[in-house]
C-alpha cells in the first residue's frame, strides 16, 4: 500500500520549553508529511501518537508537541529525560486530520471556504500546523478558536501571534481563558462560526470539548462531511468473557504464523488476537494512530471508527484492527511483518 509502519531513529536536534508542562521536539526527521498528522513513538516498552505542530509549507524540520500528562507514562518520561542529541524510534507520519486536497474538495473553488478551527488545551498542535499550511500554501481565511484553563496554558501564543501579524485580514486568533468566562458553551461555538456555514470544521481536544462544538456546528447547520474531528477517545470497554460464538471462522497471521479462531459477537480484530493468547501491535485504541493496522486477504470487515486510514488504503483492505470486526463467515487478517 506504499505507506512504511516501521520504526525509524530519529535524533532530537532542539527542544522548546512551549508552556510550564508542554515541550516542542525537534526531530531530524527528513520525512515527507501533510499538515495535521502524527508521528508514533516507541518508548517506555508502549506507543504513543503526537501531532506535529510544524508544516510541510512552512518549515524546514519537524517538530511534535508533547504536553504532560498526571500519570502519563511516556509524556512524563519525555519531559525528564530528554535532551537534545537522544534518538527516538518514530513512525512515519500518518492520519486523515488534513487540508483537503483538490481531488477531495471537488471544485477548486471550494479551496477558498474558509477553513475554521476549534481546539481545546494541547488540540491547538495540528490545528496550528493545519492554519500555517492553508495561510502560506493557500488563499483561505483561517480563523481558530483556542481553548484553555487560564492564560499560562496557552499553548503557541506567540506563534499564533505572529500568524495574525503576518496574514492580516486573513487570520483570526481568538483565546478562550475558562477561569475568566467559564468552559466554551454552545452559543459561543454558533457565535464564532458565524453565517460560514460552508467552511471546514476542524475540531481537536478533550472529549466533552469536542462533543459540544461538534454538536452545536450540527446544529447550527453545518453539513457533517464539513466537519473534521482528532479525537482522543477512549478505548471500548471489551466485550463480556462468555459473549457468545458465531458461526464462521477469524484467522490471524502474525510473523508469518497463522492463528485460527471462531468468530465471536461484538468482538474486534484486536481483541479476537489477545483471545486467542497474540500480541500484535496498537497503541490508541481508539482508531486515530494506525499502529494497529493490518490487511484483510479473505472475506469482508467494517470499522466502528476510522480517523487514520484514506479511502485508498481502505480500498486496498488495510483495517484498523482495534476497530474492525468481520462481516463475512471467514475473515483472515495478516499483520505486517
Amino acid at each position: 500500500m506504499g505507506r512504511d509502519h516501521g520504526f525509524h531513529p530519529v535524533r532530537i536536534t532542539r527542544i522548546i520549553q512551549e508552556t510550564p508542562d508542554t515541550r516542542t521536539y525537534v526531530l531530524d526527521a527528513p520525512f515527507p508529511y501533510r499538515a495535521g498528522q502524527f508521528v508514533t513513538i516507541k518508548a517506555c516498552g508502549t506507543l504513543r501518537s503526537y501531532s506535529m505542530s510544524s508544516s510541510p509549507e512552512t518549515d524546514t524540520e519537524l517538530m511534535t508537541t508533547v504536553k504532560r500528562v498526571p500519570g502519563g507514562l511516556v509524556s512524563n518520561w519525555m519531559h525528564d529525560h530528554l535532551a537534545p542529541g537522544d534518538v527516538l524510534e518514530t513512525t512515519l507520519p500518518a492520519g486523515v486530520f488534513c487540508l483537503r486536497e483538490d481531488g477531495e474538495a471537488g471544485a477548486a473553488h471550494e479551496l477558498t471556504v474558509p477553513v475554521v478551527a476549534f481546539c481545546g488545551g494541547s488540540g491547538i498542535t495540528p490545528v496550528l500546523s493545519l492554519a500555517k499550511s492553508a495561510l502560506a500554501g493557500t488563499g483561505r481565511p483561517v480563523r481558530v478558536l483556542s481553548a484553555n484553563r487560564d492564560a499560562d496554558a496557552v499553548i503557541f501564543a506567540s506563534a499564533l501571534g505572529e500568524l495574525e501579524r503576518r496574514y492580516p485580514g486573513r487570520f483570526e486568533i481568538r483565546h478562550h481563558l475558562d477561569d475568566w468566562e467559564g468552559f466554551v458553551t454552545a452559543d459561543q461555538v454558533r457565535e464564532f462560526a458565524g453565517g460560514d456555514t460552508h467552511a471546514d470544521f476542524y475540531l481537536c481536544g478533550p472529549a466533552p470539548f469536542m462533543e459540544l462544538v461538534e454538536n452545536a456546528l450540527l446544529a447550527h447547520g453545518v453539513a457533517p462531511e464539513r466537519i473534521f474531528v482528532e479525537r482522543f477517545a477512549q478505548a471500548a470497554d471489551p466485550p463480556p468473557e462468555d459473549a457468545p460464538e458465531r458461526e464462521g471462522t477469524l484467522t490471524l497471521v502474525l510473523s508469518g504464523k497463522r492463528h485460527t479462531l471462531a468468530q465471536r459477537s461484538g468482538e474486534t480484530f484486536l481483541e479476537s488476537a489477545r483471545r486467542a493468547g497474540l500480541a500484535p501491535p496498537f497503541s490508541c485504541e481508539a482508531g486515530n494512530c494506525a499502529t494497529c493496522i493490518a490487511q484483510v486477504t479473505e472475506g469482508e470487515a467494517k470499522m466502528r471508527v476510522n480517523n487514520a486510514l484514506d479511502e485508498d488504503e481502505i480500498a486496498e483492505g488495510w483495517v484498523l484492527t482495534c476497530q474492525g470486526e468481520p462481516t463475512a463467515p471467514h475473515v483472515t487478517v495478516v499483520y505486517e511483518d
